[in-house]
């Protein structure tokens, strides 16, 4: 069943994380937060398909290819976590992405991993937390992302009737959870929701985010909470941004994305990674 959730009121807002959380797996179960109730927990023993699909798509003119069933090791779980990666192959090959009309990717040498909880483990509202870091980060093209996505998108797979909303409206409404644009700091992320404009693929990406500081390379819970009628992001359980009076235009059920793109032509080497400790999504008690 869907879960219609509003969180307490808090208060406070922190700038800058720099707390250097354990940069080890947790060996803990998640637990819940104060008023909470965890209804979908994901601590990466294995990749269970209940839970997540691979989502191959080709999007914002990314240069990688998304492969499915851990091909090239892109989504491996390992050692308790998952390792979404961007892996360099060394030659190019064909690539079966394709973008919402139908276009389909050039052929490249870089593989990725997206995965998706679309169909499996949809909410309405409440708080989503991963509890992630990256294998160094501040490299030209590096984007991995938390993130997500109105269930009703009409972005492939499409797999239910209702699948026929264009992003970013409302039903394929977009929260950013956590990006990393390797382009900047080494230690910077971007969050924020995407403001819808009214039109298919009319969305402002960038008056509803905020940069913030944080370890990359060490683990941090990221976390988007519905309090009232706004979206409050967390580092470790501390307000970094609130976007005030957008979490009622995000209605609809929503799903969860874990990927890694590359996004320019710099060149790299070897593999990006991304490592998922575990997810979660809680609602009010």
């Amino acid at each position: 069943m869907k879960q219609v959730v509003f969180a307490a009121a808090m208060a406070f807002s922190v700038l800058l994380i720099s707390c250097g959380e354990k940069n080890k797996k947790s060996t803990a179960v998640a637990p819940s937060s104060d008023g909470w109730e965890v209804d979908f927990f994901d601590d990466f023993d294995a990749f269970n398909k209940d839970n997540w699909q691979d989502q191959r798509i080709w999007v914002n003119n990314e240069k990688q290819c998304y492969v499915p069933d851990n091909e090239f090791g892109t989504r491996e779980v390992s050692d308790g976590t998952l390792k979404i990666k961007v892996i360099n192959i060394g030659e190019k090959r064909s690539c079966d992405n394709l973008d919402k009309h139908g276009k389909q990717q050039a052929d490249t040498e870089y593989v990725a991993g997206r995965i998706a909880s679309k169909n499996r483990k949809e909410f309405i509202k409440g708080k989503w937390t991963a509890r992630l870091k990256l294998w160094g980060n501040g490299e030209p093209s590096m984007f991995p992302a938390w993130w997500l996505l109105g269930a009703q998108n009409n972005e492939s797979p499409v797999q239910e009737a209702d699948e026929n909303i264009c992003w970013p409206l409302t039903g394929s409404g977009e929260i950013d959870i956590f990006e990393h644009h390797g382009d900047g700091d080494d230690n910077h992320f971007t969050t924020g929701a995407i403001k819808n404009l009214g039109e298919c693929d009319k969305g402002d990406w960038w008056s509803l985010r905020k940069g913030i500081e944080s370890t990359l390379d060490e683990y941090h819970e990221y976390s988007v909470e519905w309090e009232e009628s706004d979206l409050v992001y967390r580092v470790d359980d501390k307000e970094v941004y609130r976007n005030i009076g957008e979490g009622d235009k995000y209605p609809e059920p929503m799903f969860a994305i874990l990927n890694y793109a590359k996004i320019t032509d710099s060149p790299m080497q070897g593999e990006w990674v991304m490592e998922v400790d575990w997810v979660k999504h809680e609602f009010q008690k």
